[in-house]
């Protein structure tokens, strides 16, 4: 079963893409920061990973970039994920990295078919 992790630091909006995940047959990890799932991807590599942009401390885009910029995570495939979905935000978010962008409030179906999608 493929493993993915959210990073997301509001309750609710964790429950629900979590939830959804695991209905669509996914394992789920968490963190609540960018720094939270840094650390973590060190130990646990995820086969996904999606990604609030709006967090505490470093924001999902600055976590992307550093993501995609390292030898040993520049393949784990990212979506962002936030309330910010103006075309402007999609586009930068492309520019650092993400795989794909989704926009809140979460369409689940199409969460998991993307979700599919990048980890084939």
């Amino acid at each position: 079963m493929s493993v993915v992790l959210i990073v997301e630091d509001t309750l609710t909006q964790l429950e629900i893409i979590s939830g959804c995940l695991r209905k669509g047959g996914f394992t789920v990890i968490t963190a609540a920061s960018g720094e939270d799932a840094l650390t973590m991807i060190t130990s646990q590599k995820p086969d996904l990973i999606v990604l609030d942009v709006v967090l505490p401390g470093r924001s999902g885009f600055e976590v992307c970039r550093d993501l995609k910029g390292d030898e040993k995570t520049k393949m784990i495939p990212v979506i962002l994920c936030s309330t910010k979905g103006s075309d402007m935000d999609k586009f930068w978010g492309m520019k650092q990295g993400a795989d794909a962008y989704v926009s809140k409030p979460i369409d689940q179906e199409h969460l998991v078919k993307t979700v599919k999608q990048l980890i084939k």
